[in-house]
């Protein structure tokens, strides 16, 4: 602020100008002109009691008229749409730049246009320059102001949140609308980020989210679990802002507010009905914010981040991160454990242990203790299915899945032929051949009470009735003894035994025979 009195008084004092100049901290050219301009308007010291501050800045500095060729902004438009989040004097004095092109009108310049609107300057805040090396941080945040998109069904509006990255160094930036701050998108909008960007940075600073920290503490932090593995996934590190500190992350905070300025107010008179839409428009004027100059110091985020910021980024892993949702399920005693209505195996040693289980769009990985102890195919379509591998199940299990026709027909003829034949009349009768593999085993299995005779008498005696006996046929024949029945070859057996077979006589009914 210059002295104008002081410089008065000191003039009167006869005291030089380069002396006023280093007492009034102001060059010795303001003092010249303040001088002169005093002697030109007829004031001279000492000054009248009226002459206050404000009275004499008035008279030494008359304000000016607006030049008439130039085109008078309308400043009640400008006072409405300032009011507008995003909206800025800087973004409607392009705005305004622009029509009077279109008006072939000379407009005013940036700083007359603000000084013709506020009548005083703005007083800024004191903050303190801290230096970043290039590819050492990506700050993340979503936008407090959304975008909005029109539901060409019912004409509705939908908000669309803004995903907003910027590498701390260059001030490089990256923005994308979606429907939802979930998980999903948040992993998704880092794994495009880092696509944008073409590499990663060291170091990942995302405010205090539940997407991003689960327990927010201000020494051990507890990363979520998902954005943990992205982490690792990319080899950077998660170092969240502290809360309510957003010194801790000033770039994205700053591009926060340039992104809703430039872009979101820029395009607040257009309509979208789609994603594809809001984020096709948003690149373009992504574009034009990278590549834009910077007002104090020559080049743009997108030259500072092509000649001194790419270079540094650690190069991106060769498949991107596949978003994961974490589970945790008990295992069974049937050693699988269920998730979304379907069943997956695991080792039969973990039997009703507690599990976490990781999903992804194809992958479905059992974990316990944190290693890893099993993984599957996800599967899909109808519920209840099983995905079983044979090294999970108890070794008597194992051996029951190995049977198959060929193994208890094999079996069954070291037994005997008769008992080959009963077998595979069994397999033969149901529809599909594995239906008759319980009964095939039981029937066997018969041979270690009764002894192998036994049971090859047994299958002989029922083959003698039916063409298909089953196994509750040979089993009762085995435990009544039938198959201890001696009958002599060519037909030794009692006329009632030939006539009837099975049959009870007369005799049993109480009459006589005849």
């Amino acid at each position: 602020m210059i002295r104008y009195r002081e410089i008065l008084r000191l003039h009167n004092h006869g005291i030089s100008k380069t002396g006023i100049a280093q007492s009034c901290e102001c060059s010795r050219n303001t003092v010249a002109k303040v001088v002169q301009r005093a002697e030109d308007v007829g004031i001279t010291w000492p000054l009248p009691p009226e002459f206050t501050d404000a009275k004499l800045l008035k008279v030494l500095l008359p304000q000016t008229e607006m030049p008439a060729s130039r085109k008078p902004p309308d400043y009640e438009t400008v006072h409405k749409e300032l009011a507008k989040s995003g909206v800025t004097l800087s973004l409607l004095w392009n705005e305004y730049c622009e029509n009077c092109r279109l008006e072939k009108k000379i407009p005013f310049m940036y700083t007359q246009f603000c000084k013709y609107y506020r009548e005083y300057a703005q007083v800024t805040k004191a903050t303190m320059h801290i230096g970043h090396k290039p590819g050492e941080k990506m700050e993340v945040d979503w936008a407090g102001q959304t975008a909005a998109l029109i539901d060409t069904d019912t004409g509705e509006i939908i908000p669309a949140y803004i995903f907003v990255a910027v590498l701390s160094s260059s001030g490089y930036a990256y923005v994308e609308a979606f429907l939802s701050q979930n998980q999903e998108c948040w992993i998704t909008a880092h794994v495009h980020a880092y696509r944008f960007f073409g590499g990663v940075t060291r170091i990942l600073v995302p405010d205090n989210l539940k997407t991003g920290v689960s327990q927010c503490s201000w020494y051990t932090p507890v990363i979520n679990k998902t954005y943990h593995e992205m982490a690792e996934h990319y080899g950077t590190a998660v170092i969240p802002a502290r809360v309510r500190r957003p010194q801790d992350k000033p770039k994205v905070e700053n591009t926060v507010g340039i992104v809703s300025t430039w872009i979101l107010a820029a395009l607040r008179r257009q309509q979208f009905f789609s994603l594809v839409e809001l984020n096709q428009a948003m690149r373009e004027k992504l574009d034009e914010l990278n590549r834009k100059p910077f007002q104090k110091k020559p080049g743009s985020r997108h030259s500072a981040f092509v000649e001194e910021e790419r270079a540094t980024l650690l190069p991106l892993p060769r498949d991107p991160y596949e978003l994961a949702s974490w589970r945790v399920a008990t295992v069974q005693f049937n050693y699988h454990v269920a998730v979304d209505k379907m069943h997956y195996s695991v080792p039969y040693e973990y039997i009703k242990h507690k599990v976490d289980v990781r999903l992804t769009r194809n992958v479905v990985e059992v974990f316990f203790g944190g290693n890893r102890i099993c993984s599957h195919p996800k599967l899909y379509g109808r519920e209840g299915q099983y995905s079983t591998v044979t090294e999970h199940m108890p070794h008597d299990h194992r051996q029951y899945m190995a049977w198959d026709a060929k193994r208890f027909l094999a079996w069954a003829q070291k037994i005997g032929p008769h008992a080959h034949t009963t077998v595979n009349a069994i397999l033969t009768f149901h529809k599909v051949e594995q239906q008759g593999y319980k009964s095939c085993m039981a029937l066997l299995k018969l041979a270690d009470k009764y002894s192998i005779e036994r049971l090859e008498a047994a299958c002989a005696k029922a083959l003698s009735y039916t063409p298909h006996p089953s196994y509750k046929s040979i089993q009762t024949i085995l435990q009544t003894g039938q198959d201890k029945l001696k009958t002599e070859e060519g037909g030794n057996k009692s006329a009632e035994s030939d006539e009837f077979g099975f049959v009870r006589g007369a005799g049993y009914y109480g009459r006589k025979s005849t």
